[in-house]
């Protein structure tokens, strides 16, 4: 279900993900009013967001195997470094952020860390240079690639490899530590007179004050074989198995592998500024803020690769870097435009991912992510078979939702759009499907929430989960499991069909006042009105936490279970620790949740938020609405008939609240009503 707060002049249109959330509130002290939207009458879930006016929303968060950190909009960035698959950058205020692959936390950065003027990204980990001269690392640490040398002071650069590190001091010595299977950890002797570093999986470069320059590791496809003569180089980049200069004169000079024509420099290339290399490919910068790029462009698995596909029109650009997979560019106005291989989101620019309405996790790592932007999707993670591609042209959409290996949207004129894997038909809709208004994605089947509240399922049935009990109707929400399906009605009660071999479609009995409703694998979940959760199936996916309450939303996915909480703080249960539980430190305002089987997202609203349990009930002719109010404020109730109309109407009389919660009613008309609640100044 969706929430939607009016602020005077704009609306801000607040998601959830598999219809896990009933309502909420938001308020803001310099804007006296707010507004509530929810759907009554039919109860059918119209996640019609793009029909609203102006909607904005927050920004996504992520964690546990792809991370991506929480940045205030508009936050501009100095710096920025790219490892193997993840990726560093200093916003202006010194804050350090990472996003990309986390396995072993390396993009995680350290609470605390502060006075950071240089990052440098490795295969498996990370280092920054702190203005006081000293080093500081984290990840992977296998090879002691992050066991910086006690002692070590003065230092005025680093270098990061795929599994080891160095350091430039100022005194014009390098010191190196980590692994050194082929001695690039360990600086030649008498190597003096450096003023720049540079790091790739098996060897160094050093560039002298004299502009001569030195090499050491292994000579591979003569990666140590510096040309003849090569002098007044202004700058240096180690490549996989490659390397390059900046000559004074702008041009570029490049030895070693040339498989993939990643030495082949463009001919004519001049005015260039700074360069950058990676395992199969190069970039130059160029002094006009143009970015130029050479070599393999192949991406892991059946991943589109594109990392040296520059963006079109892409200018003003004042840094860059460049990864196995993928490319990084930092535009003069301090935002980062990223491209190529987005496997564990490290293609993402930081910033992007927001004004979110709606998200989506799938399942299987490392996952794939869905998120709804302005009525276009934004797609990273998997891509073997195509989930994360979403069609060219798609707009209009107003929900998403995810499968274990396939995705699908649902636009604003009610029809469905999938892609991905579609070995048992889920990938594509069914023919001749419209007046859908919500959409849940199973592992390997979807269901279908009709505008007349009947359900319609396709893809696989091996367990009966596509077969929709006989007779449905008056359905307000649906939900999709690894192969159970559920249906929330308009009494608030639950219907369940398909695989029950854990008891997950076995619905409890008398289990009523249902409000939002979620699937994993093998449990089912039902968030209540008054805000705790009941859990049924896998007695280790489905046990409630004790205590829990104060639910605003639920989510689930095969292995794990999320409760978003009205204070914007969230629980997570999973099977026997199946992958991290822990939320990143600080995390709140939270108006939604999605989980993936390896990953957990979240929308971040950076205004105040206090969701709010908004459930019209029905006696009688009438619509009964009660929600938590501000005593001695004015409430007014309207409605539309269609979300894309113009206006609203407003009921008759304002409701002044004397105490801390409301109850007034409407006449229960013969078409569907969207109502919004608007706290007047």
């Amino acid at each position: 279900m969706k929430t939607t707060f009016d602020r005077s002049v704009s609306e801000v249109s607040v998601p959830t993900n598999r219809i896990c959330k009933r309502s909420g509130l938001s308020r803001r002290s310099k804007l006296a009013s707010l507004a509530l939207l929810f759907l009554a009458a039919m109860f059918a879930v119209l996640l019609q967001e793009s029909a609203l006016a102006a909607p904005t929303a927050g920004t996504v968060v992520a964690w546990g195997d792809s991370v991506i950190p929480y940045v205030e909009p508009g936050t501009r960035f100095s710096r920025i470094a790219a490892g193997g698959d993840h990726n560093l950058a200093i916003e202006l205020d010194g804050t350090v952020v990472g996003w990309g692959y986390n396995q072993s936390g390396r993009a995680t950065v350290p609470m605390g860390l502060s006075n950071v003027v240089a990052i440098a990204a490795g295969g498996s980990h990370s280092l920054v240079l702190r203005s006081d001269g000293t080093v500081f690392a984290w990840g992977y640490n296998l090879n002691g690639q992050t066991s910086v040398p006690s002692r070590l002071s003065n230092v005025v650069a680093i270098a990061a490899g795929s599994i080891h590190s160095l350091a430039l001091k100022q005194d014009g010595t390098v010191v190196g530590w980590g692994w050194n299977f082929y001695g690039q950890a360990v600086a030649p002797a008498g190597l003096s007179n450096v003023v720049a570093i540079a790091a790739g999986p098996i060897h160094n470069l050093a560039l002298k004050r004299d502009g001569t320059v030195v090499t050491w590791g292994s000579n591979c496809c003569g990666l140590t074989n510096v040309p003849a003569g090569l002098s007044n180089v202004v700058a240096i980049a180690a490549g996989g198995r490659h390397s390059l200069a900046l000559m004074r004169d702008g041009t570029v000079i490049a030895w070693g592998d040339n498989s993939n024509g990643q030495t082949s420099v463009p001919v004519g290339l001049s005015h260039v500024v700074a360069i950058a290399a990676a395992e199969y490919h190069s970039l130059a910068l160029k002094q006009d803020g143009t970015v130029i790029a050479w070599g393999g462009n192949q991406g892991r698995y059946r991943n589109n690769g594109g990392q040296a596909m520059v963006p079109n029109g892409l200018s003003n650009v004042v840094a860059i870097a460049a990864a196995d997979y993928h490319s990084m560019a930092l535009k003069q106005d301090g935002t980062i435009v990223a491209w190529g291989d987005n496997y564990y989101g490290q293609s993402i620019a930081l910033g992007a991912l927001s004004n979110v309405i709606a998200m989506a996790a799938g399942g299987f790592p490392p996952d794939h992510s869905l998120a709804l932007q302005n009525g276009t999707v934004t797609a990273w993670g998997d891509n073997y078979y195509g989930q994360a591609s979403v069609p060219v042209g798609l707009s209009n959409v107003v929900a998403v939702a995810a499968g274990e290996y396939h995705s699908a949207a649902l636009t604003r004129e009610g029809t469905i759009v999938a892609w991905g894997d579609n070995s048992n038909g889920q990938g594509v809709a069914p023919a001749n499907l419209s007046n859908v208004v919500a959409v849940a994605a199973g592992n390997f089947h979807n269901v279908a929430l009709k505008q007349d509240g009947t359900v319609k399922a396709w893809g696989n049935n091996s367990s009966g989960q596509t077969f929709v009990p006989s007779r449905l109707s008056n359905v307000v929400a649906i939900a999709a499991g690894g192969s159970h399906s559920l249906a929330l009605r308009r009494d608030a009660t639950v219907v369940a069909w398909g695989a029950n071999d854990s008891g997950q479609a076995s619905v409890p009995a008398g289990l009523t006042n249902v409000v939002a409703i979620a699937a994993g694998c093998c449990q089912s979940l039902a968030l209540k009105e008054d805000g705790t959760v009941v859990g049924w199936g896998a007695s280790d996916t489905a046990n409630v936490a004790v205590g829990l309450s104060n639910v605003v939303a639920v989510a689930a996915r095969n292995y794990s279970n999320l409760a978003l909480k009205r204070d914007g703080t969230f629980v997570v249960w999973t099977v026997n620790n199946f992958r991290p539980t822990a939320v990143p430190a600080g995390l709140s305002n939270v108006v939604a949740v999605a989980s993936g089987d390896f990953n957990v997202l979240a929308i971040v609203q950076p205004l105040a938020y206090q969701p709010v349990l908004f459930s019209p009930k029905i006696s009688g002719g009438s619509l009964i609405f009660s929600w938590p109010a501000i005593p001695g404020r004015t409430y007014r109730l309207r409605y539309k008939s269609r979300l894309d109309e113009a206006a609203w109407t407003d009921l008759p009389d304002d409701i002044v609240a004397s105490d801390s919660a409301v109850t007034t009613s409407d006449a229960i008309s013969g078409t569907s009503r969207f109502y919004q609640l608007v706290l007047l100044p």
